[in-house]
């Protein structure tokens, strides 16, 4: 089973929605997916509740840091105005990981929104070099899971 990292903006109700939805149809294909929302170290869940925000700071770093590190595909949501910051340094370890041990990690990205922060260009070019593919349709990003 391959297993997927989830990255991307989830700090409102339609994010995590949005995030929990493709994430369902993601594992129907068989993905053991870690989404941070609901596999990370969140607030409502021992030990994370018990700790300060620095101690839970120090506990999501690392969990996401170990996490993308055991993926097989990272898949990154970027929708939203701009990128999600957090997810973008997921995005450079994930990159330097593939490069730097000649990985066969996939880096896809998703990218339904509208909104275009660049001229000309919807992504910043370090963001949009690093991605072996980016969607424009979750359909297309399914699909193509289907086939790995």
């Amino acid at each position: 089973m391959k297993t997927l990292y989830f990255a991307g903006p989830l700090f409102n109700k339609a994010e995590r929605e949005f995030n929990s939805y493709l994430c369902s149809q993601i594992e129907n294909l068989d993905f053991n997916v870690f989404l941070p929302q609901r596999d990370g170290a969140e607030l409502d869940k021992s030990p994370y509740q018990e700790m300060t925000p620095s101690q839970r700071n120090t506990a999501i770093f690392n969990l996401d840091v170990e996490q993308v590190s055991r993926a097989d595909v990272f898949l990154f949501v970027l929708d939203g105005r701009v990128p999600d910051e957090g997810a973008c340094f997921e995005l450079g370890m994930a990159y330097n990981q593939k490069v730097q041990n000649n990985s066969d990690k996939i880096i896809l990205g998703l990218l339904t929104d509208m909104r275009a922060a660049f001229i000309d260009s919807k992504l910043n070019a370090m963001l949009a070099g690093a991605f072996d593919m980016v969607f424009n349709q979750e359909k297309d990003l399914i699909d193509y899971l289907k086939k790995l």
